[in-house]
């Protein structure tokens, strides 16, 4: 993996997105080394499958800045069993894990079957109001079916990142509407075709924002067609203070700001 860049860099910026896990196991040490010579202050890991749990608790019990979500991702939804729920929860219960997910609907791929990625996704959200947690959430081309889900009186109170968000202006507007949505803005930001996923930011409240990497997808502009890392998470949010006309460190406090509301974790 090509190393990040030392500068520009960006102190107090957060990673609220990143697949520690899916990076070698020898890369993981050097890549969060290289995102807090940057000025990167945390990480949150989210899970795919429950069976990478245990790799990711062992992350963040060594660091101090690492923290994650457990859950089971749609593309994994076909192997959900009776019984995962209850392990699930066991999982939860420790003190770094502050989410349930990475969950959602896929659409694109459709890996799973959509009913039973709906089925898996179901009891995630249901346990995460059960344990009093947000959910990250997976969305792609399921704008209807998650909007319709969402919609459901049982699901209202849900606290939610949609995470590497690019569902487009008038679903940022309904997600917005619930009053209890945050938008994650990845490496998609700089994309040369991406106004789905800037146009949001012209009525994004700040206190909805969060930024991240999706490491290692989504590569940002200038490191597009190499693996993704924490660290780049800079230069995210440096685009998304060109889009928002603010200051870069206006970025890097109000965003992890909100990372700490919505997980409820001291940085």
């Amino acid at each position: 993996m090509t190393p990040a860049p030392l500068t520009p860099t960006l102190p107090g910026v957060v990673d609220s997105h990143c697949h520690l896990q899916s990076l070698a196991e020898d890369e993981r040490e050097a890549a969060l080394d290289r995102a807090r010579a940057r000025g990167v202050v945390g990480f949150l890991v989210p899970a795919t499958k429950l069976d990478e749990a245990d790799t990711i608790l062992g992350l963040c019990e060594r660091h101090a800045d690492v923290w994650c979500a457990l859950g089971v991702h749609p593309h994994e939804a076909a192997n959900w069993r009776d019984g995962d729920a209850v392990r699930l929860a066991a999982l939860l219960a420790h003190p770094k894990a502050v989410a349930v997910g990475e969950c959602g609907l896929d659409f694109h791929y459709d890996f799973a079957p959509r009913e039973q990625q709906e089925r898996a996704l179901r009891v995630q959200w249901e346990l995460a109001l059960d344990l009093d947690l947000p959910v990250v959430v997976d969305n792609r081309e399921s704008e209807e079916a998650m909007l319709a889900l969402l919609a459901e009186p049982r699901f209202a109170a849900l606290r939610a990142d949609f995470h590497s968000f690019s569902g487009g202006a008038a679903m940022a507007k309904r997600l917005l509407a619930r009053g209890n949505s945050w938008l994650g803005i990845s490496g998609m930001v700089t994309f040369k075709k991406a106004d789905n996923v800037r146009e949001p930011l012209a009525f994004m409240p700040p206190d909805r924002l969060l930024v991240e990497t999706d490491t290692p997808y989504l590569a940002p502009v200038p490191y597009r067609g190499k693996p993704n890392e924490p660290g780049f998470v800079v230069d995210v949010a440096l685009r998304l203070a060109q889009e928002l006309g603010w200051g870069p460190t206006r970025v890097a406090a109000q965003t992890t700001a909100n990372v700490r509301d919505l997980f409820a974790i001291s940085i």
